[in-house]
């Protein structure tokens, strides 16, 4: 069950890696008590916590079996036209997983026939080879930036193909991967492919070791527009009623406490503007409402509108920006006035909202470079910067909206990767199929 590493590759293997796998059969035993705790503090889902431990209730599905894992949100949604294109096979199904609850909650409603969702197990080897052992996936294609050692080494042992998909390696982490080169090749070499979102990423993981690497864009470029309920945006419109509104998406923690300054200065020039911030996660909505003080706020996860009266709306659920981009000429993208990198412009650009940002976009730094150059302007810093050209937007509705045209196109321009990603994916399948 635990498909250990022959004791020969075990011997050549990494110290960095040897040590690993060592830490994670010793966590084994504690392991189903570790998720107990996560799921006590809303980190993992209580009734399908057995998932984690590679155990299913779940058949395998007949036929060829395409396993895609992303990390959380933004991975999964990201793959979803990839799905949707390798669906126009016959006979083929799609094993989605993740490691949050919130992917979960959101794939439960997106995927569509023939494609399903499962929790990642966990990278310990037990759980690992029961997962394995149960869905034998044709392939296997890893979004972004994930790095399993086990499970990765698992399915290579295993001869299932592999890809590293919509890759992205910022500078930090390749600085990081740069003290441990052995490490980082024997891990990366276990793809077949690595098919990276740009040039500076490729140049990062074939420095790595890794092999056969092909810029192929990104696929969040090829998303869909977010979807709103039509009724729904409807009656936020009515309680909006004409207000300007300034909207903050995707926020992290250190970023609220800069946009409530700017809507204080804004409300002195427009005083019925009505601020909306969307957290990153959702949870953290109690938080933002205490950080508004005095400011009369409230919570959409309670079933608040945005009334007269509200001066801060916090968006505090799950799957709904497409309504809040529809709504608001322009945006403030969160993780950027930070050092995270910034959360995804194209979604914003796709509905024609126009998009500022602050000084850190590397996650993103090529969509943020064509959208923020086809707009002419953007870029702010500080709560000052953010006032001022929030000021000159609510003032000048023209200038908002020929922002989110430049925008939509530059997002139009990048995409591509979709085709690019689908065309290899069939050819390593095509290779384990005749192998």
């Amino acid at each position: 069950m635990s498909d250990p590493l022959p004791s020969e590759a075990e011997a050549m293997a990494p110290l960095t890696l040897r040590a690993y796998r060592a830490a994670a059969s010793a966590l084994e035993t504690i392991a189903p008590f570790a998720l107990r705790r996560r799921a006590l503090r809303g980190k993992e889902d209580p009734a399908r916590m057995a998932e984690r431990l590679g155990r299913t209730q779940l058949s395998r599905p007949a036929g060829q079996l395409v396993w895609i894992h992303g990390a959380s949100v933004g991975e999964c949604m990201a793959v979803l036209p990839l799905i949707g294109e390798l669906l126009k096979t016959e006979d083929r199904s799609v094993l989605m997983t993740s490691g949050t609850v919130t992917s979960a909650q959101l794939m439960a409603e997106r995927l569509q026939p023939r494609a399903f969702h499962q929790f990642m197990p966990i990278d310990t080897p037990s759980s690992v080879a029961r997962f394995l052992d149960h869905w034998h996936p044709d392939i296997g294609l890893f979004v972004d930036s994930e790095i399993w050692p086990n499970i990765l080494a698992c399915a290579k042992r295993r001869g299932i193909p592999l890809a590293l998909i919509n890759g992205r390696m910022s500078a930090r982490s390749y600085a990081g991967w740069r003290y441990a080169p052995r490490t980082a090749a024997s891990i990366l070499s276990l793809y077949d492919f690595c098919l990276a979102q740009d040039d500076a990423t490729a140049s990062r993981l074939r420095a790595l070791g890794a092999k056969n690497v092909v810029v192929a864009g990104s696929l969040k470029a090829d998303a869909p527009p977010l979807p709103a309920d039509a009724d729904t945006l409807a009656s936020l419109r009515l309680s909006i009623a004409g207000r300007p509104v300034l909207l903050a998406s995707s926020t992290h923690p250190g970023e609220d406490e800069i946009i409530l300054p700017a809507h204080d200065a804004l409300r002195r020039e427009f005083p019925d503007l009505l601020t909306i911030i969307a957290p990153r996660h959702p949870e953290r909505g109690p938080e933002i409402i205490a950080l508004c003080g005095t400011r009369v706020a409230t919570r959409r996860a309670e079933g608040r509108a945005p009334d007269r009266d509200v001066a801060v709306y916090v968006a505090d659920t799950i799957g709904e920006l497409g309504l809040f981009y529809r709504l608001a000429p322009f945006a403030l993208i969160g993780g950027s006035l930070i050092p995270h990198g910034g959360q995804n412009p194209l979604e914003p650009a796709h509905l024609g909202c126009a998009v500022l940002a602050g000084p850190h976009t590397a996650n993103f730094a090529q969509a943020y470079d064509a959208i923020l150059s086809a707009q002419g302007a953007g870029r702010v810093a500080t709560c000052a910067e953010i006032a001022a050209l929030a000021s000159r937007l609510i003032e000048t509705p023209a200038e908002a909206h020929r922002m989110g045209e430049a925008a939509s196109r530059a997002a139009a321009s990048l995409g591509g990767a979709v085709e690019r990603t689908r065309l290899i994916v069939e050819t390593l399948l095509a290779s384990h199929a005749h192998a």
